[in-house]
């Protein structure tokens, strides 16, 4: 898929088909994540993956908008430092990463949509991060069950003129 069309067809899938990932698609999404920018290069995340389908059940309890992992192919938590800056460049670091691994799972026709954590102490239980670990994202991954990822001809955003201001507010 062209990037332009990765872009334009990534959605949030949270519906998937019974079908699995194959591994070496699962390191490229992997890898898109771990090359993502990072303030001053300090890639500050690191990503645990999931297949085991008790073990995405169990996580798609840690907060009520994480119902997709359940039946999600695969899912990977990014996860970040306990303390930040003031600036909180960890979790725009994070961000660019899950933007990455979904840019790439598209590119693949893989579905994806991401999902906060409320009980940090479960998803710490479950996937096993160390106490110094503290910031999560949780992604779902799969194939789309029923509509397949192409491009949105018109996506259900504000218009542009309304987002875009040029030189000043």
């Amino acid at each position: 898929m062209e990037t332009w069309d990765a872009i334009t067809a990534r959605r949030n899938v949270r519906a998937f088909s019974p079908e699995a990932i194959p591994a070496a698609h699962l390191d490229r999404i992997l890898e898109a994540g771990r090359r993502a920018p990072s303030s001053q290069n300090w890639q500050p995340w690191d990503f645990v993956v999931v297949s085991d389908r008790a073990q995405l059940q169990e996580l798609s309890q840690v907060f009520a908008g994480a119902y997709h992992v359940a039946q999600a192919a695969a899912a990977i938590a990014i996860v970040g430092p306990v303390a930040d800056n003031p600036y909180h460049r960890a979790q725009f670091d994070l961000g660019q990463a899950a933007m990455s691994m979904e840019l790439a799972a598209a590119d693949l026709g893989i579905g994806s949509s991401h999902a906060g954590v409320a009980d940090m102490a479960l998803a710490r239980r479950v996937l096993g991060f160390p106490e110094d670990r503290d910031w999560a994202i949780l992604m779902s991954l799969g194939y789309p069950a029923g509509r397949p990822l192409t491009p949105v001809r018109n996506p259900q955003r504000r218009p542009f003129d309304e987002v875009v201001h040029r030189g000043r507010w």
